[in-house]
C-alpha cells in the first residue's frame, strides 16, 4: 500500500537562513559534549571546527530541534531554500557533519538516522537561557541587551571607587563569593549597582540584582531569590529548587542590604557557592556572613585631605571625598568655585564627614544655602560620630546617623512629618501612594505635595521615572531613621493602619481591573506592591489595631500571591485569615477570595486533598450566592482541573457546561473560548472524542483572545491546543496531531508554569501513541527538570512514568517495571490519577512479558474497576484491549474475545478510530490463535478510514498484518 506524504511542513522555527524569512534569526548559543555552537561558529574545547556553511545550517536546525525527528524534507527546505536538490547532497553533508563531530567514536552519539523519516540530534543540549523553558525572568528583546532595563539606575559618575570596581570585578571572577562590607551610607549599594552594570557583558546579560531591604522576614529571602530567577514558589523553602536551577548556569547574583536578614542570606549563599560553580555572588552588608567560601572586601571611607596640611584648592580636590562634595554641591545648584582660602574649610568639612559617601552628599546639598564656613560650623555643632562599625574593629562613631539627625533638624516641620509617615513604605511608592498615607483627614494635600518636592530636592527621597509615572523611595538608612522618629512621635500605629488600608484599596482596585484582557491594563503593575503587601499583612496580624482589616487585606493580597505564583505564602495567609473569619465577612467576597486561593494553593502544595475540594466548593457556593460571575468561572475551572487530576471524571462535564453558561453571561471572548477548552477536555477525558474535537476547534478559533488574557483574568491559562492534539490522534489524524502538539513544547509553549508541565505531559503521551519513543524520552527529561526546578513534585512522578514507558518499549522490562512500582504509588498518594491508567497498562504488559501475566492481569483489573466507578475514561477501550492481550496469554480465549468485543464497541461509541485499529489488530491475532483468519475484513475497513499517519507505528503494523495475509 502507498503511504500518503506527511502533511507536516517546516514551521517558522525552520525558516531557511538563505531566505528572507530566516536571514535575521538570532540563534542562542548551545553546548553539547565538548562542542559549543554560537551563530555560525562551531567550537570544540574553545577551538574553531572547520565546517561548510551547509553543514553548519544542518547542525543548527538539528540542534534547534534536538530530540525531535526532523524530516529530510524540512532539512532540504531549510538549507537549500528554493533549490531543487537531490537527497544525496543531504547525505554527503550529514556525513561531513558526523565526521567533524566524531560521531560514533568512543561511544559518542550526536546524529541518528531514523529510516524513512529523517534525522535526530540525540546528544544532550544545553541551550542559551533566553529561549529555554527554564529561563530567568522574561525580558524584552531590547532589555536583553540593555542593562538599564533590568538593573537599578547607575550614577553617571561615581567618585573615588574606580580601583574598587576593578578589584571587585577580578575577585568575583576568581573567588566567586565576595561580601562588600562597610557601615551604612558608605556607598555599598552604589558600588554594587556599578559592578552589576560593569559585568553585564562578562556574564552575557545574566545579572540579577536583588534589593533585600524591604524584607522584614528572613524566611522570605529564598522565596525572593527564587522569584527573581523566574522560579515558581510552591513551598516554604525553595532552596533546593534554587540550587538545582543554578547548578549548571553562569550568572552574577547581587544580594544587596543583607544585614537585617543575614542568617538566611548566609545559609542560601553558602549552598549556592558550594554547589553551583558557575555562579558569582556579591553581597553587601554591614557585617560578614561568616560562612564557608566567603571573601570579605572592606569598603573603606573615601580618602580625604589630611587635616592641618596647607594644601591648595587643586590639591584638596584631588582627594575623592573633597571631589565628591564639590560635584554634588554643584549638582544641587551651588556655584562652588573653591579658592585656596576655601580649601582649608573644605578640608575641615571632609574631616567631619569622615569619608562617608551619603553624609558627604547630604551635606553638599546644603552648601548653597549656608555657604562653606557656616556649613562647617553646623557640622561641628550637630554631627556626632556615634555609630558602631565592625565587631573586630575599634569603636567608631555613626556619622550617617548624625548626618541624618542634622538633616532632619534643617527641614521644616511639615517636611519632617511627611518624611516620618513615608517611612512606613517597605518599597517604592507613587505620589498617589504618598498622599494616601502621609495626609491625615482634614490636612491639605498641597502641603504634602510641596513637602515631598522639598524632600527630593534635599536628597532625603530618591526618585526615578517608571513606565506610567514617577516613583519615590527612601534610602534604607533614611527610612530606618525616620521610622524611629515616627515611633517616638506616637503616630506609628495610625500611619501603619492608613498604609494597610491604602494597600488593600490598591490591590482591590487591581483585582477589579485584572479581569481585563488588555495588556496595557494598570493591573500589570500590581507586583510592585508585594513588599508593602507583606508589610501590611504582618502589621495587621501583629497588632490589635489591625484586627478589623485582617480578613479583607488577606483577601486582596491572596489574589496577588496567586498571580505571582507564591502559592505557599498564599496558603498560609488564607488559612490565617479564615481562622479569624467573623460573621461580618462570612459568606462575603473576602471569604470567597480566601477559599478560592486556599483551594488552588492546596491543589499544588498539599496534593489533591479533600481540603482543596472543600475550599473550592465553598468558594463556588459563595460566588453563586453573591452573583460574582468571574469568580464563579474561575472556581469552576479550578474544580474541573481538580477532578481531572484526581480521575473523578463524572464531574467534568457538569462543571464545564456550567462554566460555559457563566462565560456567556459575562460575554467575554476569552472566557467563552476558555469554556470551550474546558468542555472539550472534559469530553475528551470521559470518552466522547467527536464532541471534544468540535469544542476544542471552536476554542482554537478564538485563541487570540485567550493568548491576550493577563494572569489576573478569570480565563487565564486555558490552552485548547493541548487536549486537541490527543483528540486528533484518537480521531484518526496522527499527522495533524503532531503538527498541533509541536508548538506546545517549543515556541508556543504556555507561559504558565503548570500549563507548561501539562503540555509536556500530554505531548509525551501523544508521541508514545504514535511510537516515537525518542520524543517521549525527550519530553520526560524536560518535564522532570522543569517540575524539579519549580517544586512540582507530582509532575516528577509523571516524568518517571514516561521514562518507564520508554524503557519497556525499548526492551528494558525490569528497569521500567521497577521505575513504575515507584512512580505509581507516588501518584496514588497525591490522588493524581490522570496519567496512572496508562502507566498501569504498561506495568501489566511488562509483567506479562516477564512471565507474570497473572499479577499483571490483577493489577489491570483493579485499575479498570476503579476507573469505571469514577465514570469511565477515554482510554477504557485501550485498557480493555490490554486486558484481552493478558487474558490471551493466560489461555482464556473466551474472556479475551469478550474483552476485545467490548473494546471495539466502546471505541466506536467514543469516536476513537485509533483505539479501534489497535483492537482490530488484537482480534486478528486472537483469531489466528483460534486457528482462523477471520476479522481481516474488519481490520481492512478500519485501516481504510485513515487518510494520514501511515508512517506511525500502529498504521505500519496494521499494513504489515494485512499484507502478510495476501502472501
Amino acid at each position: 500500500m502507498n503511504s500518503p506524504k506527511s502533511s507536516i511542513q517546516p514551521d517558522a522555527a525552520t525558516a531557511s537562513p538563505h531566505s528572507g524569512t530566516g536571514a535575521g534569526r538570532d540563534f542562542d548559543p548551545v553546548t553539547f559534549g565538548s562542542f559549543s555552537l554560537r551563530s555560525r561558529i562551531l567550537e570544540k574545547d574553545g577551538l574553531p571546527v572547520k565546517l561548510g556553511s551547509r553543514a553548519i545550517d544542518i547542525l543548527r536546525l538539528l540542534v534547534d530541534r534536538a530530540g525531535e525527528v526532523v524530516p529530510k524534507s524540512d532539512i532540504l527546505a531549510y538549507v537549500w531554500a528554493g533549490l531543487a536538490v537531490e537527497e544525496i547532497s543531504l547525505r554527503v553533508h550529514i556525513a561531513e557533519l558526523r565526521k567533524a563531530l566524531g560521531d560514533g567514536k568512543d561511544g559518542a552519539r550526536y546524529i541518528t538516522n531514523i529510516p524513512s523519516r529523517g534525522y535526530c540530534f540525540v546528544a544532550p543540549v544545553r541551550r542559551g537561557e533566553r529561549n529555554s523553558a527554564l529561563a530567568e525572568v522574561p525580558q524584552t528583546q531590547a532589555g536583553a541587551m540593555d542593562p538599564s532595563s533590568t538593573l537599578p539606575y547607575r550614577l553617571d559618575r561615581m567618585v573615588g571607587r574606580e580601583d574598587v570596581l576593578a578589584e571587585l570585578s577580578a575577585r568575583l571572577l576568581s573567588e566567586r563569593f565576595v561580601t562588600l562590607r562597610g557601615p551604612g551610607g558608605i556607598g555599598k549599594t552604589t558600588v554594587a549597582i556599578a559592578i552589576a552594570h560593569k559585568m553585564w557583558e562578562e556574564f552575557e546579560g545574566k545579572v540579577h540584582f536583588l534589593d533585600l531591604g524591604p524584607l522584614k522576614d528572613g524566611t522570605l529571602v529564598a522565596t525572593t531569590v527564587a522569584a527573581a530567577l523566574g522560579l515558581v514558589v510552591h513551598h516554604a523553602d525553595p532552596t533546593e529548587s534554587i540550587v538545582s536551577f543554578l547548578r549548571d548556569r553562569r550568572l552574577l547574583l547581587v544580594l544587596d542590604s543583607c544585614e537585617h536578614v543575614i542568617e538566611d542570606v548566609a545559609r542560601l549563599a553558602e549552598r549556592i557557592h558550594r554547589e553551583a560553580f558557575g555562579i558569582s555572588i556579591l553581597a553587601t552588608s554591614r557585617e560578614s556572613l561568616l560562612v564557608q567560601g566567603e571573601h570579605i572586601y572592606e569598603l573603606v571611607p573615601l580618602p580625604g585631605p589630611p587635616q592641618g596640611a596647607r594644601l591648595s584648592a587643586g590639591e584638596v580636590l584631588s582627594y575623592p571625598a573633597a571631589r565628591l562634595f564639590a560635584e554634588r554641591a554643584a549638582a544641587a545648584g551651588h556655584r562652588l568655585d573653591i579658592t585656596d582660602q576655601d580649601a582649608e574649610v573644605l578640608v575641615d568639612i571632609c574631616g567631619k564627614l569622615d569619608g562617608i559617601a551619603l553624609a558627604i552628599e547630604l551635606a553638599a546639598a546644603r552648601a548653597g544655602v549656608y555657604g562653606l564656613r557656616e556649613l562647617a560650623t553646623l557640622l561641628d555643632g550637630r554631627l556626632k560620630l556615634e555609630w558602631r562599625g565592625r565587631r573586630t574593629a575599634p569603636p567608631r562613631q555613626q556619622t550617617l546617623g548624625a548626618t541624618l539627625d542634622w538633616s532632619f533638624g534643617l527641614i521644616g516641620e511639615a517636611e519632617r512629618l511627611v518624611l516620618q509617615r513615608l517611612a512606613i513604605f517597605a518599597g517604592s511608592f507613587t505620589l498617589q501612594d504618598a498622599i494616601a498615607v502621609a495626609v491625615e483627614e482634614g490636612e491639605p494635600v498641597e502641603g504634602a505635595v510641596d513637602a515631598l518636592e522639598q524632600l527630593v530636592a534635599k536628597s532625603l527621597l530618591s526618585t526615578q521615572p517608571t513606565r506610567l509615572s514617577r516613583c519615590y523611595r527612601l534610602l534604607d538608612a533614611t527610612r530606618a531613621y525616620a521610622l524611629h522618629k515616627l515611633s517616638e512621635s506616637g503616630q506609628v500605629q495610625d500611619v501603619a493602619r492608613r498604609h494597610a488600608e491604602h494597600i488593600h484599596r490598591s490591590l482591590e482596585a487591581g483585582m477589579a481591573d485584572s479581569g481585563s484582557a488588555d495588556p496595557k491594563s494598570p493591573a500589570l503593575g500590581r507586583g510592585s506592591l508585594l513588599a508593602d503587601a507583606r508589610a501590611a499583612l504582618q502589621w495587621s496580624y501583629a497588632h490589635d489595631d489591625g484586627d478589623d482589616i485582617r480578613v479583607p487585606l488577606a483577601g486582596s493580597c491572596a489574589r496577588l500571591l496567586i498571580e505571582l505564583n507564591l502559592l505557599n505564602e498564599a496558603r498560609i495567609w488564607s488559612e490565617r485569615a479564615l481562622a479569624v473569619l467573623g460573621d461580618r465577612h462570612r459568606g462575603g467576597r473576602w471569604e470567597l477570595e480566601l477559599q478560592a486561593t486556599l483551594g488552588h494553593a492546596f491543589m499544588f502544595t498539599e496534593r489533591n486533598s479533600e481540603r482543596a475540594e472543600a475550599a473550592l466548593r465553598r468558594g463556588l457556593e459563595i460566588a453563586a450566592a453573591i452573583g460574582d460571575d468571574a469568580n464563579t468561572f474561575r472556581l469552576l475551572a479550578r474544580l474541573n482541573m481538580f477532578y481531572r487530576r484526581t480521575g473523578d471524571y463524572r464531574h467534568l462535564l457538569p462543571v464545564a457546561l456550567e462554566a460555559e453558561r457563566v462565560a456567556r453571561l459575562i460575554g467575554d471572548p476569552a472566557g467563552i473560548a476558555g469554556a470551550k477548552a474546558l468542555i472539550g477536555v472534559s469530553h475528551h477525558l470521559v470518552g466522547n472524542q467527536t464532541e471534544a474535537q468540535l469544542h476544542l476547534d471552536e476554542g482554537v478559533r478564538n485563541d487570540a483572545a485567550l493568548r491576550g488574557a493577563q494572569p489576573g483574568h478569570f480565563a487565564y491559562s486555558r490552552t485548547p491546543q493541548i487536549p486537541l492534539a490527543r483528540v486528533l490522534w484518537l480521531r484518526g489524524f496522527p499527522d495533524r496531531a503532531v503538527e498541533c502538539a509541536r508548538p506546545l513544547t517549543g515556541s508556543g509553549a504556555p507561559r504558565d508554569v503548570v500549563m507548561h508541565c501539562i503540555a509536556l505531559c500530554w505531548s509525551a503521551s501523544l508521541y508514545g501513541w504514535i511510537g516515537d519513543w525518542t520524543a517521549v524520552e525527550a519530553m520526560a527529561g524536560r518535564l522532570e527538570t522543569h517540575a524539579g526546578l519549580h517544586g512540582l513534585a507530582p509532575y516528577q512522578a509523571v516524568a518517571a512514568g514516561f521514562r518507564a514507558q520508554t524503557m519497556i518499549a525499548g526492551g528494558d522490562l525490569r528497569g521500567g517495571i521497577e521505575l513504575l512500582r515507584v512512580a505509581l504509588p507516588r501518584l496514588h498518594a497525591d490522588r493524581y490519577e490522570l496519567y496512572a491508567s496508562a502507566f498501569v497498562a504498561d506495568l501489566s504488559r511488562g509483567l506479562a512479558e516477564l512471565g507474570q501475566p497473572s499479577e499483571g492481569l490483577a493489577i489491570l483489573r483493579e485499575a479498570i474497576a476503579r476507573i469505571e466507578l469514577a465514570g469511565g475514561a477515554f482510554d477504557m477501550p485501550e485498557l480493555l484491549r490490554v486486558r484481552a492481550e493478558l487474558e490471551l496469554r493466560h489461555g482464556d480465549l473466551h474472556a479475551a474475545e469478550a474483552s476485545l468485543r467490548s473494546s471495539a464497541a466502546l471505541a466506536d461509541q467514543q469516536g476513537a478510530l485509533s483505539w479501534r485499529l489497535r483492537t482490530d489488530m488484537s482480534l486478528v491475532r486472537l483469531k489466528r490463535k483460534q486457528g482462523t483468519r477471520s476479522h481481516l475484513e474488519e481490520l481492512a475497513a478500519t485501516y481504510a478510514r485513515f487518510s494520514e499517519g501511515f508512517e506511525t507505528a500502529d498504521l505500519k503494523a496494521a499494513r504489515l498484518m494485512l499484507n502478510s495475509t495476501l502472501v
